[in-house]
């Protein structure tokens, strides 16, 4: 691309394909000046399922993001997600190694190369190892310890795995659209970066971002993310449920929940009529509102059920001061916040794109929040030096070493 002020994203999503390409000015404002959206094609729940139609796929929008910016786009900032992303939190302890006890930065990749050592599948790969906080001696909840004089030095750390398979699938999708590299970000890490507040993330708050093939939830709190999981549902399952109950296509499914859908039906009014289109030469037919809701609420209950159970089921017990924040296509229905806050009992907003100087009006939206989030963290982070070659493993090592040293 040519300059240090303009930089490029690709949010590989379940549903969709956006490519971003942003100028930053001499005052640090964020102006996306391209963009480009497809229909993510040969992908499933995050993984690739057709080679030939991802590339297709991202060649599309990134051709569509180029033409816009009149920049060319050789280097992206990518997201990852899917069912095949795991995640632990892990404990590491060393010995300060210097005689005069100061702790320097040797010492904390030390700490968190013991946090690293954790048995883990054979078939998966280390993409994140994110500092949480650091201990030394007795004294706990530290942020920085470099510097700091001790005999012992302990790190929480929060890791992130993927398939291997699944990841260097993508990983070669790019490669085959000549795109080098210059980040992989959790998906969750990149929504902190334009939805969160540095508040929130210190006193504490559940990112629940529905999808279209799933739903993911991010917990952070002390300023660290803690916590990262999927449940397998999303805005697709609530489209199928409609071409089901309304028994039309799933095209004209989408579009009714997308124009007159509602997550609850007691807001809507029963009086309120719809047209839907009929299919296999059947006429159409004028159904209420309300039933279409109705449709709806029992899928977004059961998807915010499972969240609540999986929130549970990590340990997550008592209130974050920051409730809950929802994200992606799912959270933009009516009533979705109404329901949010009944089924978890804590306060719920919706999220928002911060951060972002201008951005064109239709992707400006929580269901594109992602791609801006990566937007931000591109401009934060230097590029990983050698990310465009030296093969899968080799690459991951690399990046896994720059995310360490930064977080």
């Amino acid at each position: 691309m040519g300059t240090d002020n303009i930089v490029a994203a690709l949010d590989i999503g379940t549903t969709k394909i956006v490519a971003l390409v942003a100028e930053m000015d001499d005052e640090g404002r964020v102006y996306v000046i391209g963009h480009g959206q497809t229909p993510a094609e040969g992908l499933k729940r995050g993984i690739v399922i057709d080679m030939e139609k991802t590339v297709a796929s991202i060649k599309k929008a990134i051709g569509d993001a180029q033409m816009i910016s009149g920049t060319e786009i050789d280097r992206v900032t990518v997201g990852i997600a899917g069912e095949h992303i795991r995640s632990i939190n892990s404990h590491g302890v060393i010995a300060v190694g210097r005689s005069d006890n100061e702790i320097t930065n040797g010492d904390i990749g030390k700490a968190i190369d013991a946090a690293r050592a954790v048995a883990i599948p054979v078939d998966r790969e280390i993409i994140h190892v994110i500092p949480q906080d650091y201990s030394v001696d007795d004294q706990t909840g530290i942020k920085d310890p470099v510097g700091m004089s001790g005999v012992r030095l302990e790190v929480e750390a929060h890791i992130v795995t993927a398939s291997i398979t699944s990841a260097k699938n993508i990983y070669r999708a790019l490669e085959r659209c000549h795109l080098a590299v210059d980040h992989v970000v959790l998906e969750s890490l990149a929504l902190s970066e334009v939805m969160l507040s540095e508040s929130e993330t210190e006193a504490g708050v559940i990112v629940v971002d529905i999808g279209g093939d799933m739903t993911n939830i991010s917990v952070f709190y002390d300023s660290a993310i803690r916590y990262t999981g999927v449940v397998s549902l999303g805005g697709k399952n609530v489209t199928s449920d409609i071409a089901i109950g309304l028994r039309t296509s799933i095209d004209q499914a989408e579009q009714l929940k997308i124009a007159r859908g509602a997550a609850l039906a007691s807001l809507v009014d029963p009086e309120e009529m719809i047209s839907v289109a009929g299919v296999v030469g059947r006429p159409d037919k004028e159904v209420s509102r309300n039933v279409l809701a109705s449709i709806i609420e029992p899928r977004m209950e059961e998807i915010f059920s499972l969240v609540a159970r999986e929130i549970r089921r990590v340990g997550v017990t008592e209130i974050p001061a920051a409730g809950i924040v929802l994200a992606g296509g799912g959270a933009m229905l009516p009533g979705a916040i109404e329901l949010a806050e009944q089924i978890f009992d804590m306060p719920v907003r919706p999220g928002r794109i911060d951060g972002i100087e201008h951005t064109p009006d239709e992707i400006n939206d929580i269901s594109h929040a992602t791609s801006h989030g990566l937007i931000r963290y591109a401009f934060r982070h230097e590029p990983v030096k050698g990310s465009s070659g030296g093969g899968m493993k080799g690459w991951l090592k690399k990046f896994e070493n720059w995310i360490t040293k930064r977080f």
